[in-house]
């Protein structure tokens, strides 16, 4: 798998990130390891998990994934491979919570969640942090100049935001400039090939914009990162009702020309649609969530797609 460098920070990734989302819970440890290890084998290096995941599922309070991962690469012997992505801010503060009780970007709850997060991974240090939601309760200030401090300390190497808007990106990015603190070096957003309904609700979850899309085609140094690439097998569904924040007549002629050049590439829609992510301009790196081998094999067949100019200009325009 070819390997890309994230923004301006130096660290080399994998072109495509295997998110960790359910490892450890909903996917069992078998199954887990199977998916590290076969996307291993396939050349992938960049893990993306959180210190909330999974506390949705069953059973589960947050930091399933992580503990996963950390014994993974324990056993493995390959934490020195691995460039190894959590987030803090959206985790709840007690077992039960949701997303309105989570626990924000304050200094003592970045600096808390760090420790766990490395003691659950294994590891005196994680490749790229990221502010998992942004926190308008505290001061922007206070997150970036804490941020800034575990990057001196070296517990870690990057940071990176996801769920912002494109005001506080920017705004964020000032005070870094200003302060000489470490800036954001990418952006985890929403992003597929269909277009939410311009009112589209995803809750505490934002969706990529033309503005930001503009801004990340202006900003070498800023990476953009898909989540979601393949709205949960919509685009696997013939017929099917499409996710209620995509409907409408728009997403239907776009979804008839992706179907097009899928049928000229010789490929599925899913892999059109992650080669058109990482083909295009700004070109993202996609976060696939498989939970078998069977959807892992075909997500990485996309990277043996090349569009044509025409093609990628049809399903940008379209």
């Amino acid at each position: 798998m070819r390997q890309i460098q994230l923004g301006s920070t130096g660290i080399q990734v994998s072109v495509m990130a295997l998110g960790c989302l359910n490892f450890g819970s909903r996917d069992d440890r078998e199954t887990s390891y199977g998916l590290l290890d076969a996307y291993e084998e396939a050349g992938g290096t960049f893990l993306d998990t959180s210190n909330n995941y999974a506390f949705w599922n069953e059973g589960c309070v947050g930091g399933e994934s992580e503990l996963l991962l950390g014994q993974w690469m324990k056993e493995r012997g390959n934490r020195n491979r691995m460039v190894v992505a959590t987030k803090v801010g959206a985790k709840p503060t007690f077992p039960g919570g949701g997303f309105e009780n989570m626990e924000g970007l304050s200094r003592k709850a970045i600096e808390q969640a760090l420790d766990e997060s490395l003691l659950r991974l294994g590891t005196d240090y994680v490749d790229l942090y990221y502010a998992h939601i942004d926190d308008t309760r505290t001061p922007l200030e206070e997150t970036l100049e804490t941020l800034d401090g575990l990057v001196r300390a070296g517990k870690v190497r990057a940071i990176g935001c996801s769920n912002y808007r494109l005001p506080r990106i920017m705004e964020a990015q000032s005070i870094c400039e200003a302060r000489s603190w470490t800036g954001y070096a990418c952006i985890q957003q929403r992003y597929t090939f269909l277009h939410p309904q311009p009112e589209a609700d995803f809750g505490v979850q934002v969706s990529a914009d033309e503005e930001l899309l503009s801004y990340c085609r202006s900003r070498d140094d800023f990476a953009l990162l898909a989540y979601s690439p393949l709205l949960n097998g919509a685009y696997t569904r013939q017929d099917g009702p499409l996710p209620d924040q995509y409907e409408g007549h728009a997403a239907r002629a776009r979804l008839g020309v992706l179907r097009e050049v899928a049928a000229e590439t010789g490929r599925t829609p899913n892999q059109v649609v992650l080669a058109w992510l990482m083909q295009s301009t700004p070109a993202a790196l996609p976060l696939i969530a498989v939970s078998s081998k069977v959807q892992l094999q075909e997500n990485l067949g996309s990277l043996h797609i090349r569009l044509t100019p025409d093609q990628l200009d049809r399903l940008t325009k379209a």
